[in-house]
């Protein structure tokens, strides 16, 4: 009966969206409060009827209730209480459930959090919310409905797949669909914009707090998967140009462009039509990014569905709002003028280069994603595009932007001296350069990668805090020190999240360049040497876990007169999915990590062995996690809380 009511619930919020989308809008056409004052409500309800339907559904996996065909194709018995959990989004028609759970909470938080809105860009806000809603409530409804019975209830179920039974893809999903689904506030902000016919240093503060959030989300989302890469497929990899992995990157740096143009329209009231254009194809990279993991037409090892049905669904979803949004953007244009001038070489000029750089970076990981299905529809040859591509493409880039981000930090808005911005970071420039010629010497210069890494990472770390200690003005050590610590949250969250991509890019490069690796067919009881490591297999044994069986390996790592260290490889077998693991045993350091893998047995009594020593590779995760953190403090400033600032007309409403 549960499972009916909550479908019935779910039917009943798609009801609710419609009207939310047309009595709001009609509402603030013609000026009526009370129709303007139905969009909180029924943000509210949507949110109540979805969160009813998700809960009955985790319950029905918790309980493993076998007479719903979702739960019968996605758990066992047998499955530990967590796994039973993630299982409610571990596959297609969960995850869509997650998905409309968290639209209507971001619709909910509007409606909660937008007090000092006008009340007609409230309403629309939530309107055009509440139309994407709709589409995904239909999505879930006609192609993907979570409830269905099967006739008789089976014994048990058929299990989820074993790669998704680990703690990393427990939370990734939810952090990544939080920034997904975050990115839908920017663009209901940029459209009900448009259709308001005004955007100005006002509306720039109140879109930022919504796109720094889904970042921080993204950002929290894409580092779980990445570190799950790295641990649980037993590539020894953090990141492989996978279609599903670039689906999230993708939106990742559009939202960081449109976190520095918003900037632009609050301080100068220029950019206007480029930040109303990002925040627009930040979310239609979330819908591609959808169609992508979900339409089957590019293959990935972590892909929810291969339905050409539903990915032709999505992409409908993605032509009509994409389509309608842009044709709304170009009919609109003449309210997007801008208002400040700035000069060649000014923090404006700065914060441009970095939105081209960041856009254009986007722009190749889409071409090198979508260029395989391209090749084959329209020449009918099969391509693959691999990570040689990427890396080439890529890499200089984000290199660029490594190099103008603390400098662009340091410009005078309107008018700048590049003299008095390098003045200070002329010190950074000689320490960054004698760190990498140190650690060119350490490894014994053979690669120019990990001293380039080095340098790029120092000079964007070093420059984040030289923008804060200069941001204390001048006066004593402990005046300044005073001053710094009462600086805005916004600017500690800024110096944070730079620090974070400094820390990242040094992590990134100093793996690729320097990790070390052994591949052979180890006996039992077999020493052999990998860089200073003396690597011993002890043991190999089976092992029963709760629902798999393991190859269980004993493996001591031992470097000179230190104590020893114990590590425990397995490979594990998923009876149920008929399905293998790997299950790497990592020794993390803070200067390296100690990677192993066991193999299949082979014919002369070994096993395949694999050895990987990685250094300064937490140092991408820790980046990663810096620039969340960075991103959550910046939101905590009060003056993100309640957007407050200049609500001038900057533009004439249009006609």
């Amino acid at each position: 009966m549960l499972i009916e009511l909550a479908h019935f619930a779910l039917i009943l919020a798609f009801g609710v969206a419609l009207a939310q989308t047309i009595v709001p809008l009609i509402g603030a056409h013609r000026g009526w409060r009370g129709w303007m004052a139905f969009a909180d409500p029924a943000a509210n309800s949507q949110l109540i009827l979805v969160g009813f339907s998700f809960a009955v559904l985790m319950h029905a996996f918790i309980v493993s209730d076998f007479s719903v065909a979702l739960v019968y194709a996605n758990s066992h018995t047998a499955k530990p209480l967590l796994y039973k959990i993630s299982g409610v989004w571990g596959n297609h028609e969960g995850s869509m459930l997650l998905w409309v759970l968290i639209l209507a909470l971001f619709g909910a938080c509007a409606a909660w959090f937008g007090g000092n809105l006008p009340e007609t860009l409230k309403a629309r806000v939530l309107a055009v919310q509440a139309s994407i809603s709709v589409a995904f409530y239909a999505f879930i409804l006609f192609t993907s409905n979570p409830f269905l019975r099967l006739t008789e209830a089976p014994l048990n179920g058929r299990d989820l797949n074993p790669l998704l039974q680990d703690p990393g893809l427990a939370f990734h999903p939810p952090f990544l669909y939080l920034g997904y689904v975050g990115l839908s506030m920017t663009f209901s902000f940029a459209v009900a914009a448009l259709i308001e016919g005004r955007v100005d240093a006002a509306w720039g503060r109140w879109v930022r707090p919504w796109t720094l959030a889904a970042w921080m989300f993204l950002t929290v989302g894409i580092a779980l998967g990445s570190w799950w890469a790295y641990y649980e497929l037993g590539w020894g990899g953090f990141w492989f140009w996978d279609p599903v992995e670039n689906a999230s990157f993708m939106p990742w740096l559009i939202a960081a462009a449109l976190l520095h143009s918003a900037i632009v329209v609050e301080k100068r009231e220029t950019l206007k039509s480029w930040t109303i254009l990002l925040a627009i194809l930040a979310f239609g990279f979330s819908l591609l990014g959808t169609f992508i993991v979900r339409s089957g037409v590019l293959t990935s090892v972590h892909a929810f569905a291969n339905d050409p049905e539903r990915g032709v669904f999505i992409l409908l979803i993605l032509g009509i709002f994409l389509g309608g949004s842009l044709t709304l953007y170009a009919a609109r244009a003449g309210v997007m003028q801008a208002q400040g001038a700035f000069g060649t070489v000014s923090r404006e000029s700065a914060l441009v280069l970095n939105n081209i750089l960041l856009a254009v970076s986007a722009f190749v990981v889409f071409i090198g994603t979508i260029w395989p299905l391209v090749a084959e529809l329209a020449f009918g040859r099969t391509l693959s595009v691999g990570p040689p591509f990427f890396d080439a493409a890529f890499t200089p880039f984000m290199v660029l932007l490594a190099i103008v981000l603390p400098l662009g930090s340091l410009l005078a808005w309107k008018r700048g001296s590049l003299s008095r911005a390098r003045l200070p970071l002329a010190g950074l420039a000689v320490l960054s350069l004698a760190m990498a010629g140190l650690f060119y010497a350490i490894y014994a210069g053979r690669s120019l990668l990990g001293p380039a890494g080095v340098l790029l990472g120092v000079w964007v770390v070093g420059g984040a805090v030289v923008d804060l200690w200069l941001r204390a003005g001048r006066g004593g050590l402990s005046d300044r020190l005073g001053r710094v610590m009462r600086l805005p949250r916004g600017d500690w969250g800024k110096t944070v999240a730079h620090a974070g991509m400094g820390v990242t890019i040094f992590g990134v490069a100093a793996m690729t360049a320097w990790q070390q690796e052994d591949i052979r067919v180890a006996q039992v009881g077999e020493g052999f040497d990998v860089g200073a490591y003396h690597f011993t297999l002890d043991d190999v044994e089976k092992v029963q876990g709760p629902n798999y069986s393991s190859t269980m390996a004993t493996v001591t790592a031992a470097r000179g007169k230190g104590a020893p260290i114990t590590m425990v490889p397995e490979k594990r077998f998923y009876p149920v999915a008929q399905m293998a693991t790997t299950e790497a045993a990592i020794k993390n350091g803070v200067l390296r990590d100690l990677y192993v893998v066991i193999g299949d047995p082979q014919t002369d009594g070994g096993y395949a062995m694999r050895v990987y020593i990685k250094p300064f590779a937490n140092w991408i995760w820790g980046g990663a996690i810096l620039m969340a953190i960075g991103g959550l403090i910046s939101l905590t400033d009060r003056r993100l809380r309640f957007a407050v600032g200049a609500r001038r007309a900057s533009t004439v409403p249009a006609e």
